[in-house]
């Protein structure tokens, strides 16, 4: 007697299931001689003669295809569907810093007909849906970075980095001196010190502490006039949240430097804290890492950049802005593109660094992005961070009495372990990684 686990539809259990066997037959295994999936409607032309037209293209025997029903090929590829990787299926183990969560519902609304078409040539007039989801999704960024303002230009975490740093210069040779160096910390991500340095300055190493965390005393002795920023990412890569964040901030401010947060890991902040509350002057978000879009891969990434009104002049061109009530006696094409209230692009940027992307960014991860925020709204945004520090100490706490622990400060978002007792039995990172993939 079949139970009623058995009868009710996968659909309605909440979770999709790998089939129960995955030893399926080939289909030519499955093929038996006289089997059509198929019937073709009757011909509405003469009969040609094939070889008449196909000469000696024509084949003499017929290819060698498996024969099947119509059933017999629905269910073989739905059988091997379910042995591919999903988010129904389990986890994406890629990054510990990467949401690699991307629901069904933002795939739907990035799909609307009107959104996934807008051309970037529309005239503003005729674009307004698109412009005000992207000036509530600046809106939501701003309020949860505590920032003043921001660009969806650039198209990726780097990218977002590449631009928060010619804001740093262009704001610093505003001030007289584009300054020499960039300090960044040995946890920084491996792409700081390269922006740094693509943006034209010297890159000096920070040592962290013994707590995994910024050396204040050291810090108190690098900076100087000549130091434009330091790259800070925090949490940092492995897990430790900077609890002295005011005090660097203001060792830096009290020299001139300005605070750069790459906000790869602000999965552990959403919601419980504001980097704009606590120091930071520029920051980059990775779509992909907190708000659940796709990640970039060459593809589709974003990685808007937040700062404070000081910086604000400097912000890549165009600036989405909202219309002012405009004159009387405009003729009516006029009248349409300058109407109160209309959203349109702001090219007149004397200070602008530019252009850093074509067009306006990627759209479709704005969307995406949006949709997650307004889906979760304040209180499910900070349960998803409360989740994602539960999730990373549950971790620590099963498996910190088998492998070293380099920090015992409190993990965040991610814990991080060394290899130092395995591979002291032969035992390397890569043999473990091997073994977790099997």
């Amino acid at each position: 007697m079949a139970t009623a686990t058995e009868t009710t539809p996968r659909t309605t259990l909440g979770k999709v299931r790998p089939h129960q066997t995955q030893n399926e037959s080939l289909v030519f295994e499955k093929s038996s001689p006289g089997k059509r999936a198929y019937k073709m409607p009757p011909l509405d032309v003469p009969a040609v003669d094939p070889a008449a037209l196909l000469g000696d293209a024509h084949r003499k025997t017929p290819g060698l295809l498996p024969e099947l029903s119509e059933i017999e090929i629905i269910r073989h590829f739905t059988r091997l569907s379910t042995w591919n990787y999903a988010i129904d299926l389990g986890m994406y183990p890629l990054g510990s810093c990467t949401m690699k969560y991307n629901p069904r519902v933002n795939e739907l609304v990035a799909r609307i007909e009107g959104l996934a078409e807008a051309h970037p040539y529309r005239p503003d007039s005729r674009a307004q849906g698109i412009l005000e989801v992207i000036a509530l999704l600046q809106k939501c960024l701003i309020e949860i970075t505590g920032m003043d303002t921001i660009t969806l230009q650039p198209a990726a975490g780097a990218h977002g980095e590449f631009t928060g740093i010619l804001l740093v210069r262009a704001w610093h040779e505003s001030q007289g001196n584009p300054r020499r160096k960039i300090l960044i910390p040995d946890s920084a991500h491996g792409t700081n010190p390269a922006t740094a340095a693509i943006c034209g300055y010297a890159v000096e190493n920070l040592k962290s502490n013994a707590e995994g965390g910024i050396d204040l005393e050291a810090l108190t002795r690098q900076v100087d006039e000549e130091t434009a920023a330091l790259m800070l990412t925090n949490p940092s890569t492995i897990g430790v949240f900077e609890s002295q964040i005011h005090k660097i901030a203001d060792i830096l401010h009290a020299k001139g430097a300005l605070l750069y947060m790459d906000g790869a890991n602000m999965n552990a902040l959403v919601g419980k804290a504001r980097p704009g509350d606590f120091g930071v002057d520029v920051m980059h978000l990775n779509l992909h890492k907190t708000f659940s879009t796709p990640h970039g891969g060459g593809g589709p990434g974003s990685g808007p950049v937040a700062c404070k009104a000081f910086l604000e002049p400097f912000l890549p061109i165009p600036v989405l802005v909202r219309n002012a009530p405009s004159a009387p006696g405009l003729d009516s094409e006029t009248w349409e593109s300058n109407s109160p209230g209309q959203l349109t692009w702001d090219y007149n940027r004397p200070q602008s660094v530019g252009r850093v992307r074509a067009f306006y960014g990627n759209t479709g991860m704005f969307i995406r992005a949006l949709a997650y925020i307004l889906a979760n709204g304040p209180d499910g945004l900070r349960l998803t961070t409360e989740d994602a520090v539960l999730n990373a100490n549950y971790i620590r706490h099963g498996l910190e009495d088998l492998y070293e622990l380099p920090y015992k400060t409190a993990s965040m978002h991610e814990v991080v372990f060394s290899d130092k007792r395995q591979a002291a039995l032969g035992v390397k990172t890569g043999d473990i990684a091997k073994r977790l993939i099997d």
